[in-house]
C-alpha cells in the first residue's frame, strides 16, 4: 500500500509538471474547436447575459438569482429555496459582493495583465466565496471551490480562469486559496506565451482560432476541461 501511494504520488507530480506547460497555438486551436461542440455551455452563458445585460451586477438580487441558475446549469447542484425559506445564496452573495466587489480587477482586465498583487488578493476573495453559505436546509452547504471559480469567471470573464475539481487536482493537487493563486499565475503564463507566439492581441487571436469574442481565459479553460475533465 505504501509503495503504491508513493508511485501514485510521483505519477501525479509528473502529470502536474507536464500539464503545467500548457497548450501551444495548435493544441489550443484543436481544443477550442472541439469544445465548440459543447453547445449547452454556451447557451447557458447566453441566458445569463440576457438576464443581466449589459453587465452582471451582483448588487442586484435578480442578477444574483441569475448567477445561481447559471451555476446550476453548469452542474453545481445548489438547492433553490423552497416557498417560505430564506434565500441563502442571494443574501450571502450580496454580502460577499459588498465586501469584495470594489476589490476585484476592473471589468476590462485580462488574464495576461493580472498583477501579482491582484492575484494575491484574488486568492483571499476566492477563499471567502468558496466558504460562503449557499443553500438552506438541515445540512446547509457552502458554495464550494468549483462554483466559486465559475462565479468569479462570470464576473470577470476576460481575467479569471475557472476550474473544476479534476482540473484543480491535476494541475495543483489542491483547491485552496494558494492553489487558486497558482491557477491564475499559470493561466497568465500560458496567455502571455500564446499571445507572444501568435503576435496577436487577444481579440484577434480569438478570431484566428475561430472563436470570435471568446476570452482567452475561457479558451484556456476549454483546453483544461478537455485535457483533465472530459472522460474522467
Amino acid at each position: 500500500m505504501e509503495i503504491h501511494t508513493v508511485i501514485s504520488g510521483r505519477r501525479d507530480e509528473r502529470t502536474r509538471s507536464l500539464s503545467g506547460r500548457g497548450p501551444d497555438l495548435a493544441r489550443l486551436r484543436a481544443a477550442v474547436g472541439e469544445f465548440a461542440g459543447y453547445t449547452a455551455a454556451d447557451r447557458s452563458w447566453e441566458r445569463l447575459l440576457l438576464a443581466t445585460g449589459p453587465r452582471i451586477d451582483p448588487a442586484l438580487p435578480a442578477h444574483r438569482r441569475a448567477l445561481l441558475a447559471w451555476l446550476n446549469a453548469w452542474g453545481c447542484r445548489i438547492r433553490y429555496p423552497r416557498d417560505g425559506e430564506h434565500d441563502v445564496f442571494c443574501a450571502e452573495a450580496g454580502a460577499w459582493w459588498a465586501r469584495w466587489g470594489e476589490l476585484l480587477p476592473g471589468r476590462d482586465a485580462v488574464l495576461a495583465d493580472l498583477t501579482d498583487t491582484e492575484i494575491d488578493l484574488l486568492g483571499d476573495c476566492y477563499a471567502d466565496l468558496s466558504a460562503m453559505p449557499a443553500a438552506p436546509g438541515a445540512r446547509p452547504r457552502s458554495l464550494g471551490s468549483t462554483a466559486a471559480t465559475k462565479m468569479l469567471h462570470a464576473l470577470r470573464p476576460r481575467a479569471l480562469m475557472p476550474w473544476d475539481a479534476a482540473i484543480a487536482d491535476a494541475l495543483h493537487g489542491a483547491r485552496t486559496a494558494d492553489a487558486y493563486r497558482a491557477h491564475l499565475r499559470l493561466g497568465r503564463r500560458w496567455a502571455r506565451r500564446l499571445l507572444a507566439e501568435s503576435d496577436l492581441g487577444e481579440e484577434a487571436l480569438a478570431v484566428e482560432l475561430g472563436r470570435p469574442g471568446r476570452p482567452l481565459a475561457k479558451m484556456l479553460d476549454d483546453y483544461c476541461y478537455l485535457e483533465f475533465t472530459a472522460g474522467t
